[in-house]
């Protein structure tokens, strides 16, 4: 999964933004540490958010890149959460509902999904049963 952020240059080093997340944005005195803050910005804004029924948008494709308009990958797990949720919020679910849908005992054990998270296989499977549009191949793009 990858953003995309438009860059921008001051006097003293460089700014960005995510074209698809508002607010998400990040400085840095240097292109490398500009590059750096700017996949930090992104990871936290997907991973740390107040609300769990917080929908934001899945990254564009039409967005084309340039020199100031770069992709910014997000690490694979907060992906696979940030996808997760956002299956859960689409199909009109609560976490509980989730968790009695995937067999889970209790509602923490599905929360920690909607974390930075490292499923199993066997859960993995279940997963794409209950959310079919959950894609592997866009989470790990």
């Amino acid at each position: 999964m990858r953003y995309h952020f438009k860059l921008h240059k001051e006097k003293e080093g460089f700014w960005a933004e995510c074209i698809e997340l508002a607010g998400c944005v990040t400085q840095g005195n240097t292109k490398e540490e500009l590059k750096t803050n700017m996949q930090e910005a992104l990871n936290l804004y997907l991973e740390e958010q107040e609300d769990f029924d917080f929908l934001a948008a899945l990254p564009k494709k039409s967005i084309k890149l340039s020199s100031s308009i770069e992709e910014v990958p997000v690490d694979p797990q907060i992906a696979l959460a940030f996808s997760i949720r956002y299956q859960r919020i689409k199909q009109g679910l609560s976490q509980k509902q989730a968790a009695d849908k995937l067999g889970m005992k209790g509602i923490y054990s599905y929360q920690r999904l909607e974390r930075k998270c490292n499923p199993t296989l066997g859960l993995l499977s279940k997963l794409m049963t209950v959310f079919p549009k959950l894609s592997l191949d866009r989470i790990l793009r």
